[in-house]
C-alpha cells in the first residue's frame, strides 16, 4: 500500500474529526459489497506524524497524477468517464445493499461529498482515486433555466364572477327559508276537529265495555301477579358464584434448560473465542461452486488470459463476489449463534485480519454482546500487511485467554482456508493445546471444504463442518455451537 499525498490536519477541530470516522464508517459499510475495482477509487485516511498530517493511502501500483494537471484532453476525458462509472456502480449497489438507518444517515450525507469539486482526484495506473479534503462540499451548479412565463387562460379572470354569483345563490336560498313576512301554510285548523271526535268515542267505547263486561277486569290482574317472578334471576348469581377460577396456563420448558439458580452458583462458567477469518478471500460469492471460485483464485494468482477484455474482466470480478459473499453469510450466521450461546458465558472475538498477527477483543459478558455483534458486523477485509489468513497465530492467541483446565473452554473457528502467513505446522500446536489444556474443545466451520485444518478439530475433540452454500452455513453452524453444549437456554 503506497502513499498517494499528505493533508495538514487539525486535531483539534471537531468538525474534521467527525467527518474523519463517518469515512471510515463508509468505507466499512461499502467495501463487502462493492468489486476490488469500484472500491479502488476511495483512498483510505491515516493520522501520521502525531496526527498533524492525514496519510492517504491506495492498493493501487504507480506513479500518482493529479487529474487537474493532465493535458491531453482525451484521456482526461476518459479518466472523468470511469470516475462517472465507479460512482454510478456505487449508487447502484447502495440501492440492493440492506441498510440500517445510521448507516442510510452516513451513505447519504457522504454521497454528495463523494462528488465533491474540492476532492483532489488522482489518477494512478489509469485509475482514478478521489482524496477528499474535509472542506465544505461544492456541488455542480445546476444549468441556468430561462423562466417561462405561462399564459392565464381566459377562464380565470371569471373566478371573481363566479364566486359573486354562488355569494348571490346562498343569500337568495336563506332569505327564501327565513323570511320572517313569509306566510305559514303547514298548520290546518280542519285537523283538529278530526282528531278530537275519534278520541271522544274510543272513550265512550271504552266505558261502555267496561260496565257491559266487569270480568273482564278481574282476568288481567291474575296475569300482572305472575309477570313479575324474582326467583329465576336468583339462581344465575349462585352458579357464578360457584365457579372456580380459570387456573393459570403452565409453562413448559425445554428439557434441556439451565436455571436461574444454577447461573447463579456456577462461580466458574466456561469462556468461548470465536476466531473469525476476516481475509480477502472471504469476499468471493457462495452462489459459484468450488471449482469455479477455485478459478478464480488461479486467475488472481497467475493473472487473467490475453483473451479477456477490461469490460470482461470487470464482469467477472462483479460474477464472482456478488452477494451473498462468505464473509456476508459469516456475518450473520455468527451473529445468530452468539444470540444463542447460554447468558452465563463470556464471549471474545479473535480476527483473522492479515499477516503478521490475528488481532483479539477482551471478553464480552452477556450485556456486551450488542458491542461484540457490532465489532462483527464492522469486520472488513484489507489487502494491509499484504493480505493473508494467520491461523497460527491466532489459534495460539486464543488458546492462551482460555484455561482449559479447571473447567471446559470453547473455541469455533470460521475459515476458508489454512494459515498462509506462518511457517509453523499447526497440527503440532493443537497437539500442544490438547496436552497442556485437555478440557478446551475446538469446533471448525470449514467454508472452503479443503480439510486442511481438521488436525485441529481431532486434537481437541472437536468436529469439522462443511459448509459450501447460505444454507449450509445456518445449518452448520448451528450444529458447531449445539454439539460444543453451551446453548441451553434459561427456564422461565
Amino acid at each position: 500500500m503506497q502513499r498517494i499525498t499528505r493533508i495538514a490536519f487539525e486535531h483539534s477541530n471537531l468538525n474534521t474529526m467527525s467527518l474523519l470516522e463517518q469515512y471510515r464508517s463508509l468505507l466499512a459499510i461499502l467495501k463487502p459489497h462493492l468489486t476490488a475495482r469500484t472500491y479502488s477509487i476511495f483512498a483510505t485516511p491515516r493520522l501520521i506524524e502525531d496526527n498533524q498530517y492525514i496519510g492517504w493511502y491506495t492498493n493501487l501500483e504507480g506513479q500518482p497524477v493529479l487529474l487537474n494537471d493532465i493535458n491531453d484532453k482525451s484521456y482526461k476525458f476518459e479518466i472523468e468517464q470511469s470516475l462517472s462509472n465507479r460512482i454510478n456502480d456505487i449508487e447502484t449497489t447502495i440501492k440492493l445493499i440492506p441498510l440500517t438507518y445510521e448507516q442510510n444517515i452516513i451513505i447519504s450525507s457522504w454521497l454528495p461529498r463523494i462528488k465533491n469539486l474540492k476532492n483532489h482526484i488522482y489518477v494512478i495506473n489509469n485509475e482514478p482515486v478521489i482524496v477528499d479534503t474535509f472542506e465544505t462540499i461544492v456541488l455542480p451548479s445546476p444549468p441556468v433555466v430561462s423562466p417561462v412565463i405561462a399564459s392565464k387562460p381566459f377562464w380565470k379572470w371569471w373566478y371573481t364572477l363566479i364566486l359573486a354569483l354562488l355569494l348571490l345563490a346562498v343569500l337568495g336560498l336563506v332569505w327564501y327559508f327565513l323570511n320572517p313576512f313569509k306566510e305559514s301554510k303547514k298548520v290546518e285548523p280542519i285537523v283538529v276537529p278530526v282528531i278530537k271526535k275519534p278520541l271522544e268515542e274510543q272513550k265512550s267505547e271504552l266505558i261502555v265495555e267496561f260496565n257491559n263486561q266487569p270480568e273482564l277486569i278481574l282476568k288481567p290482574k291474575p296475569e300482572l301477579k305472575q309477570e313479575p317472578q324474582v326467583s329465576e334471576p336468583q339462581s344465575t348469581p349462585e352458579v357464578i358464584s360457584k365457579l372456580d377460577p380459570i387456573p393459570s396456563p403452565k409453562v413448559k420448558n425445554p428439557p434441556n434448560c439451565i436455571t436461574k439458580e444454577e447461573l447463579l452458583k456456577n462461580s466458574n462458567p466456561s469462556k468461548m473465542a470465536l476466531i473469525f477469518d476476516n481475509s480477502l478471500s472471504m469476499t468471493v460469492t457462495l452462489a459459484e461452486p468450488p471449482s469455479q471460485v477455485q478459478q478464480y483464485f488461479n486467475y488472481l494468482t497467475n493473472g487473467y488470459p490475453g483473451y479477456m477484455s477490461e469490460q470482461e474482466k470487470i464482469k467477472y470480478e462483479k460474477r464472482m463476489s456478488r452477494l451473498p459473499t462468505r464473509l456476508s453469510t459469516s456475518k450473520k450466521v455468527a451473529l445468530t449463534s452468539i444470540d444463542k450461546i447460554q447468558q452465563n458465558i463470556n464471549i471474545a472475538l479473535v480476527a483473522l485480519n492479515s499477516c503478521s498477527a490475528a488481532d483479539t477483543t477482551p471478553f464480552y459478558s452477556y450485556s456486551g454482546r450488542g458491542a461484540l455483534k457490532s465489532k462483527i458486523n464492522r469486520l472488513t477485509p484489507s489487502a494491509a500487511g499484504g493480505g493473508g489468513t494467520p491461523l497460527y497465530s491466532g489459534l495460539e492467541k486464543a488458546s492462551k485467554m482460555l484455561d482449559g483446565v479447571k473447567r471446559d473452554d470453547y473455541i469455533l473457528i470460521i475459515s476458508d482456508g489454512d494459515d498462509n502467513c506462518s511457517n509453523k505446522n499447526i497440527c503440532t500446536l493443537a497437539n500442544y493445546i490438547a496436552a497442556q489444556k485437555p478440557r478446551l474443545k475446538i469446533n471448525i466451520v470449514d467454508i472452503a471444504g479443503e480439510h486442511k485444518i481438521d488436525c485441529v478439530a481431532n486434537a481437541t475433540r472437536g468436529k469439522v463442518y462443511i459448509a459450501q452454500s447460505p444454507n449450509d452455513m445456518i445449518k452448520q453452524m448451528n450444529k458447531a455451537v449445539s454439539d460444543l453444549k453451551i446453548n441451553r437456554p434459561v427456564c422461565q
